[in-house]
């Protein structure tokens, strides 16, 4: 059986969220969680597992072992959504709960970045890992010799294909070749259908290829088609806009880490008390939010129209943005200002805001900008009132989270954002959060709700996704820009490896 915490279903004190919730993702499915249920179920099991953990019985036990060690030593994958180094700095939605878990524990994380699934399990085997964080997909084959913990948040398994190919309506109608991952729950998946349905089903395992290696070869045209999950799908689809999403091939499923198998309950009685922690205090939601709030809906000639303009149009203005971004990265400016005028300076719009950011005059004035279609003048100033933006957020809000307040605020102006604040707070949800924040902010635009507030009526809907388009463009800006410094760095190192010949050795 899967682990409990995937059966669950969240609540939530918003009036009629799912009619006033913006359309999400058809490829993004998380799971949704019954806070009170996993309370319950939490106690339960922590109540029976009580005895084994070793601050009450003393014994050698997992996690006896990790806190003697001092480390909590994981082992992961390197990708934006589960582990990542930018520039000596890590983050990643495991890294950071496996960060916070070490913390909950008392003990340092180290962590060890591997090149492939069974590189991973070999790390629990050899017990040169005491969990895997990878964002793994629950694999009931791998059951017998590893333990799985507590599901954050779940995903559907997808047959990816490259637009433009004939789509397959099942597995019987594949016409070409099917690879995935070699350890992969993919695999699983397919042995299960091969079983059933489909006999005739085949594929290739590919042991040296990550699961992004093959949505790139899709993307190319290198391959046919293959599994991957709809939560990676969603990201690769800001970088390669031609994946394209045949089918599903699974329910929704959990997404955990693995542990080794024993009769030793302490570590996984740590996780549970820990992931309910998670929960409680809100600290799940956002983690969520920050990693997997932005996929959203996927426009493929937006897409590919963004794309062009990184290669055509932003390296004249990437200089500009570099130097005036203060606080933000300059990739989150370039992203604002995309989303503002396409990186048009001369765009101007029937309200009668101007240039690479959008200024009206009133703002332009206070900010002494004299010529808003003067590029550098024009996103000096629009840092400027950004970060003027970000200063009155309050102090309350996360460090991580004041940016998508203060966009919302530069959208909609600071007096609808406190309303938008002030109506979450009275539903119940935290005006300190912009997962909670940001479901009130097309309420904004609906009478019975903006009765409710101060300053009335807003347009908050485009609020909302005015910021979300930033997060995406942001999202395709970074995984754009590292391919292709990837990609010259690979064909540098080649280079390298083969010097050139002088022209007086070609005859030789």
């Amino acid at each position: 059986m899967p682990p409990l915490w995937e059966s669950v279903d969240k609540k939530t004190a918003v009036t009629d969220r799912k009619a006033t919730r913006p359309p999400r993702d058809n490829y993004l499915k998380r799971l949704t969680l019954n806070y009170f249920f996993i309370g319950v179920i939490t106690l339960l099991l922590m109540l029976a597992l009580w005895p084994n953990i070793p601050w009450r019985s003393g014994q050698d036990t997992q996690l006896n072992q990790i806190l003697s060690r001092g480390e909590l030593r994981i082992s992961t994958l390197n990708s934006p959504l589960t582990y990542t180094l930018s520039n000596g700095t890590p983050s990643g939605l495991d890294y950071e709960l496996a960060k916070r878990f070490a913390d909950y524990l008392g003990v340092k994380l180290v962590v060890s970045a591997r090149p492939n699934l069974d590189a991973l399990f070999d790390d629990l085997d050899n017990d040169n890992a005491d969990l895997l964080a990878a964002g793994l997909i629950y694999n009931h084959e791998r059951l017998d010799r590893f333990r799985a913990g507590p599901t954050y948040y779940s995903v559907s398994q997808q047959l990816v294909y490259r637009m433009g190919a004939t789509r397959p309506k099942n597995l019987e109608k594949l016409s070409g070749r099917l690879a995935v991952t070699s350890g992969s729950a993919h695999i699983a998946t397919l042995r299960d259908l091969k079983s059933g349905k489909y006999p005739a089903l085949s594929w290739e395992a590919a042991s040296d290829l990550s699961t992004q290696d093959l949505l790139k070869q899709v993307a190319q045209g290198a391959l046919d088609y293959t599994l991957a999950d709809s939560v990676t799908i969603g990201l690769m689809q800001r970088i390669h806009p031609q994946l394209s999403v045949a089918f599903d091939l699974s329910d929704e499923e959990p997404v955990t880490w693995y542990m080794r198998r024993t009769q030793d309950d302490s570590l996984y009685a740590a996780l549970l008390d820990f992931f309910s922690q998670t929960v409680e205090d809100g600290t799940l939601a956002r983690l969520e939010e920050k990693y997997l709030g932005h996929v959203g809906e996927f426009d493929y000639v937006d897409t590919r129209t963004f794309l062009s303009a990184i290669d055509n149009t932003l390296p004249d203005l990437q200089p500009l943005f570099a130097k005036y971004a203060s606080d933000i990265d300059w990739k989150l400016l370039a992203a604002i200002s995309y989303q503002e005028s396409h990186w048009n300076p001369l765009a101007t719009s029937p309200t009668g805001v101007r240039g690479l950011m959008m200024l009206t005059r009133n703002t332009a004035e206070s900010l002494n900008v004299t010529d808003r279609l003067d590029p550098e003048q024009s996103i000096s100033g629009g840092a400027r009132y950004l970060a003027h933006m970000m200063e009155k957020m309050p102090e309350s809000i996360p460090e991580d989270e004041k940016i998508w307040f203060a966009l919302a605020s530069y959208n909609m102006g600071y007096a609808h954002l406190l309303d938008a604040r002030k109506l979450t707070e009275k539903q119940k949800g935290n005006p300190d959060s912009w997962a909670d924040v940001k479901v009130r902010l097309p309420m904004l635009s609906q009478k019975r709700y903006y009765a409710q507030t101060t300053y009335g009526y807003a347009r908050g809907h485009e609020a909302y996704n005015y910021v979300e388009n930033i997060r995406r463009y942001m999202l395709s800006l970074e995984g754009y820009l590292t391919e292709k410094a990837n990609k010259t760095q690979q064909q540098e190192l080649l280079a390298s490896a083969y010097p050139a010949v002088p022209p007086e050795k070609l005859g030789k």
